[in-house]
């Protein structure tokens, strides 16, 4: 699985002024619905947060992977969002998160979920290519710094 083949240029936002975890999954939610007809916000948004209600999905380092199933999805569905300001978020290191990419699952792909989780938390351990999605000002920026 390449990052390219769930994550497109309509699905990136950066520098988002947003101050809480709920806000961050509100712009999260609403970017999916927007690029997705058959992706509901309030679907998104509840899925998001009874995962997070099971475990913080920040990693470390300022960054956080959210995620939910979603019913009705066939594909894999990335949205990558970076805030203007660090949040609070409860992460594993105990240090705010700017970098947020949250994957959407259909709800029949659970080991397939796992190794899109895998993947990509996998590329954000490279703290070059972090680097470049923090100055990111444009979403082709960020691509370019995962591919």
């Amino acid at each position: 699985m390449q990052i390219s083949d769930i994550l497109a240029a309509n699905r990136i936002k950066c520098a988002v002024p947003c101050s809480s975890k709920k806000k961050i999954f509100e712009t999260i939610s609403l970017l999916a619905e927007d690029v997705n007809n058959d992706i509901l916000q309030a679907d998104v948004l509840e899925s998001l947060v009874v995962r997070e209600k099971m475990g913080s999905t920040g990693i470390g380092n300022g960054i956080a992977i959210p995620h939910g199933r979603i019913a009705g999805l066939d594909n894999v569905v990335a949205i990558l969002v970076t805030s203007a300001e660090k949040i609070e978020f409860e992460a594993i290191d105990r240090q705010p998160v700017d970098v947020f990419f949250a994957l959407l699952v259909p709800e029949s792909q659970i080991d397939g979920h796992l190794h899109t989780l895998a993947s990509v938390a996998a590329k954000l351990t490279d703290t070059a290519v972090v680097a470049q999605l923090r100055k990111a000002t444009a979403a082709e920026h960020v691509l370019d710094a995962l591919v």
